[in-house]
């Protein structure tokens, strides 16, 4: 059993700087990492009541600040999916979300420059609900640390500016789990669990030793914030597979989006240092130019299409027209690198690992944090369940149950977005055919539509 006399030990909330020995001691959980995916886990594990009584203590890398909402949009932005949204909704935090600002997506438009072949979704296949909703990951991330410093949750300690200098983790014949986080400042935190939520480049994960599988893409994101020729309604997400990575247009407003777009990292770099002009240019080629086309390919899909209006299916004739650039907000521009990962343990005695420290994927399909989001709600799922049962915080049986169940998840899905970008970033005719045909056919085949929709907002 978890020890009750760590519970007796809360008597307020308290936030410290890096640099205050306030907080220094003993505690339940340590989640190592306060970007969204750690900031969230924390609020949930405050606000389910079976796991409010464990004391907590999130370390967060960087200062405390005030955010305010800017009349400019950030120009890092995630695509939030249903289950999302109803995590945050669970936990109370969407309500600040909708106070401060998001879009929702209702339509999804995806082709290919190389073929006519494109595939849409739209509200209406998910019972009306919405595709996504685009939302700044600084919005987000003030709603979630909102509610956690809200008079809701008590049992949350914050350290700010923590700066971790290194971890000494339980052995697999300890009698006892405990870790012991060593900060650069002296203070030293010792806990029966560990999270580590600290990104790709996870400091947890490596102090595990477990095997990390990775790759580069070769490929840059380049991001930035558009502004619109004119106002429409903009609720469309549109993205356009091109030969050297796919650009994408995300709504904000009625008159501006959020760009993501992937390309080989000496074309991003040449992006980043073209005249404004010049760079809408460019874009505006890449989401109306007419690449090269091979007949054989135009031949076979259009007889493709013609058999599908004969059998009263969507043969993809009717699209929408994606908007045209007018101009691109001063100093919104940046790029970073892309790159797949997945740790092959996600566990080890009185550890887990959430978010980027166990999973990146290729930022094509949107993703990479709601799979984190993911691995915050099936982690509380099985850690109430544990202590319900009456297990101990760190016993094997419901780690390896959340293990087993994010890994069930995540790495077909991870899979299945690496397959996409290796199948689009290839020019050869066969292949272009291929993918085209598939497209039409999932275009036209509602229920297969329908599951991809389905395993996407999961």
């Amino acid at each position: 059993m978890f020890k009750t006399n760590l519970r007796s030990l809360i008597a307020s909330r308290k936030f410290s700087s890096g640099n205050n020995k306030q907080v220094n001691g003993a505690y339940d959980v340590i989640i190592a990492g306060g970007g969204m995916v750690g900031c969230t886990l924390a609020c949930a594990l405050g606000k389910r009541a079976l796991l409010s009584n464990l004391k907590v203590l999130l370390l967060e890398g960087n200062p405390s600040s005030e955010f305010r909402v800017k009349p400019e949009y950030s120009n890092r932005v995630v695509a939030l999916n249903q289950n999302t949204k109803s995590l945050m909704n669970s936990l109370e935090v969407w309500e600040h979300v909708e106070k401060m600002r998001l879009q929702p997506v209702r339509y999804m438009q995806v082709w290919d420059a190389c073929s006519d072949a494109l595939i849409s979704f739209s509200s209406s296949d998910l019972q009306d609900d919405d595709v996504a909703y685009i939302v700044e990951n600084d919005v987000l991330l003030c709603a979630i640390d909102k509610e956690l410093k809200s008079s809701n949750i008590k049992n949350v300690d914050i350290v700010y500016g923590a700066k971790i200098s290194g971890y000494d983790l339980p052995k697999i014949n300890d009698t006892k789990m405990e870790s012991t986080v060593k900060m650069s400042n002296g203070d030293t935190y010792k806990c029966q669990l560990l999270i580590g939520a600290d990104g790709a480049n996870s400091a947890v994960r490596k102090a595990m030793g477990v095997q990390y599988l990775s790759w580069n893409y070769d490929q840059m994101g380049v991001v930035a914030t558009l502004h619109l020729s004119e106002a429409t309604e903009n609720t469309t997400a549109w993205q356009r597979f091109l030969p050297t990575g796919p650009v994408a247009l995300l709504p904000l407003d009625s008159t501006r989006s959020s760009l993501v777009w992937s390309t080989t990292h000496s074309h991003a770099k040449e992006l980043l240092k073209l005249p404004e002009e010049q760079f809408v240019d460019a874009l505006n080629d890449a989401l109306w130019k007419q690449y090269p086309r091979r007949s054989v390919v135009d031949t076979c899909t259009s007889w493709v299409g013609s058999c599908l209006r004969r059998a009263g299916l969507a043969d993809g004739a009717e699209r929408q027209l994606p908007p045209s650039i007018r101009a691109v907000a001063p100093s919104s521009r940046a790029a970073f690198p892309l790159a797949f990962g997945h740790s092959t343990r996600y566990i080890a005695p009185g550890i887990a690992l959430v978010g980027d420290a166990a999973h990146r994927v290729h930022p094509l399909a949107g993703q990479g944090v709601n799979l984190g989001f993911g691995d915050v709600k099936d982690l509380t799922d099985f850690f109430a369940d544990a202590i319900y049962t009456g297990l101990d915080i760190t016993h094997h049986t419901w780690l390896e149950k959340y293990e087993s169940s994010r890994q069930r998840h995540n790495v077909p899905t991870q899979l299945a977005i690496d397959a996409l970008y290796r199948l689009y970033s290839l020019d050869i005719a066969p292949l272009v055919l291929a993918r085209s045909v598939g497209l039409q056919l999932t275009n036209a085949l509602y229920p297969v539509k329908k599951m991809i929709m389905s395993q996407a907002t999961t």
